[in-house]
């Protein structure tokens, strides 16, 4: 009981430094914003957690809230802000993939502390070949995907009360996609196919159910104005 209810608390953070991060920074914010999610759900998720006898990982939370900043930018700014957005996060998740492997080639000093950071880095950073891989692809293709499918509905559905419609309609099939990539480059054949599906599984429905929990966020952030031009 205690992971769930510090969960739901986890969650209400999340949200309140987003939109804090957009009420302080304007538009820039959500560029930000979209730097540090990417980096910090690839860390957050080394560790697992044991929910209601389910094993899940974390990174779930932080993650979902970069299909809630592309949502906000192709809402407000457009499908071209929003897909800029996109690319910055690759970047970003490239970026600090390279530079922390080539960190961790450096030999450390020999006194104890210099080895226990070695290998507590080595431990969140040094990914297997199939895992940054799979993240990598799950990224950019569930994410352009996003950008594109909330657009057509944003056609379809234009008014501001339907703002939900393209929010969870975009985001529930757009991770669906990205939570299908990352296991089957990730886990395929490393699994039983019974345990490939759970792992599956409960990732989708979590960041979905983060998702949709997020929808009063997006209603919140996009009644907030700026002068930006």
């Amino acid at each position: 009981m205690f992971n769930f209810l510090w969960g739901v608390f986890f969650v209400i953070v999340n949200f309140a430094l987003f939109l804090a991060c957009y009420r302080l920074l304007g538009k820039n914010g959500l560029y930000a914003w979209i730097g540090a999610a990417t980096v910090l759900a690839n860390i957050q998720v080394v560790k697992t957690i044991e929910m209601f006898g389910i094993v899940m990982t974390l990174g779930n939370t932080i993650y979902a809230t970069i299909y809630l900043t592309t949502d906000l930018l192709n809402e407000k700014y457009g499908e071209k802000e929003a897909r800029k957005a996109v690319w910055f996060g690759f970047f970003t998740m490239i970026m600090s993939l390279i530079l922390m492997q080539m960190a961790l080639v450096f030999k450390p000093a020999g006194d104890d502390i210099a080895v226990q950071a070695q290998h507590s880095l080595s431990f969140v950073f040094d990914m297997t070949p199939r895992i940054a891989l799979g993240s990598l692809c799950a990224y950019f293709i569930s994410q352009f995907l996003d950008v594109r499918i909330f657009s057509r509905l944003k056609a379809a559905y234009p008014s501001r009360s339907q703002l939900w419609i393209r929010n969870n309609g975009s985001t529930g099939l757009s991770q669906l996609v990205d939570t299908l990539v990352f296991c089957s480059i990730a886990f395929a054949g490393v699994y039983p196919w019974d345990v490939w599906w759970q792992i599956a599984l409960t990732t989708y429905v979590l960041k979905f159910v983060i998702s949709v929990a997020s929808t009063p966020v997006i209603y919140m952030a996009r009644s907030f104005k700026f002068n930006e031009s």
